[in-house]
């Protein structure tokens, strides 16, 4: 197995230009950047890990803690991370925190264990104090989906309370008053923050929110279906379901046909999120876009910014403006 000695030998640079380079260092020139990247090839050689993080004081290892690891949702946002990661040649070593604060933290305190250099954080239920404190004892990290103001720069969230008032008020210009309204656990951020804008839109109205047309989720598919059925034995009378997510959204589909609704001739259904199965469903899912892989990106971005000092001309953008995208599910009424 070749050297770093060998390398320097045939590259004709110092042991220190050697180390450079294999650390990223930006002070090397271009010419000598290809010249030692030349005899590594030629040589066969591999940087040692431990050897490299040793001397860097960096692994490239940065954690990443979603709520759950199943799902569209969750697997489009780890995509792009580990992309925008892998790029400036950083690894993502990823947990789940099942949107128990116990089991987030465990999560994150099993990335800290991992050594990893920062983290990118998608958490539920961990209070905004211990994350301050995460903050205070020097760990680098950024959040997707929550936002505490004395951190913000490293937050990046959409809009929840404007998706989900655009959502209730396409519903309402395409003429539905009856609306039916599944929401969120009601424990999540995202999920008050959404019917309080599906509340908004109502009141613009002058239409009175009905508990009897509202039912709690679980972001789940089966959540949706439970829940309509729900909504449909305590009033039976809508013409619009309004869902906060779209696999419940999706769930609700199937339990409207069970109930012999016809999709959507004598039933609406809106979602939120814009996940890819919604422009394949039948009819094809209306919804609200949710653009969580560009916030995976920007979170991503900061760090590598921060922590590597990797430079970048783009702008980060920390709030994002939720847009509702019109298609079939949504009936104008006459």
């Amino acid at each position: 197995m070749a050297t770093i000695y060998e390398v320097a030998e045939l590259a004709k640079v110092s042991l220190a230009t050697v180390s450079r380079v294999i650390n990223g260092n930006v002070k090397v020139s271009p010419k000598t950047l290809d010249k030692v990247k030349a005899a590594m090839d030629e040589l066969g050689y591999r940087p040692n890990s431990i050897a490299q993080s040793l001397a860097s004081n960096r692994t490239n290892r940065v954690g990443v803690l979603v709520s759950e690891l199943s799902g569209p949702f969750f697997s489009n946002m780890l995509s792009i991370v580990e992309q925008e990661l892998r790029a400036a040649g950083k690894h993502a070593i990823i947990a789940a925190g099942h949107s128990d604060e116990k089991s987030e933290k465990a999560g994150i305190e099993f990335l800290l264990s991992c050594r990893c250099d920062a983290l990118i954080l998608h958490v539920d239920c961990v209070s905004d104090e211990y994350l301050l404190e995460l903050h205070r004892q020097d760990i680098p990290f950024s959040i997707i989906n929550h936002r505490i103001e004395a951190l913000s720069d490293r937050c990046f969230t959409v809009d929840n309370e404007m998706g989900g008032y655009l959502a209730a008020k396409a519903v309402l210009a395409a003429g539905h008053r009856k609306i039916a309204y599944i929401s969120g656990p009601s424990f999540k951020e995202d999920a008050q923050l959404r019917l309080a804008g599906h509340k908004r839109a109502l009141a613009e109205y002058n239409i009175e929110f009905n508990e009897a047309l509202h039912c709690t989720g679980n972001y789940q598919e089966e959540g949706g279906k439970e829940a309509l059925h729900t909504i449909y034995q305590q009033n039976s009378d809508f013409t619009a379901v309004v869902c906060a997510n779209d696999e419940m959204a999706v769930g609700a589909m199937f339990s409207a046909r069970e109930l012999g609704f016809s999709l959507p001739e004598t039933l609406s259904i809106a979602g939120f999120d814009d996940l890819i199965f919604a422009r394949y469903t039948y009819p094809t899912l209306a919804t609200v876009h949710n653009p969580i892989s560009d916030m995976g990106s920007m979170a991503a971005k900061w760090i590598l910014r921060e922590v590597y000092n990797n430079s970048s001309s783009e702008e980060l953008i920390n709030v994002f403006r939720p847009e509702f995208v019109t298609r079939r599910s949504l009936n104008l009424l006459s």
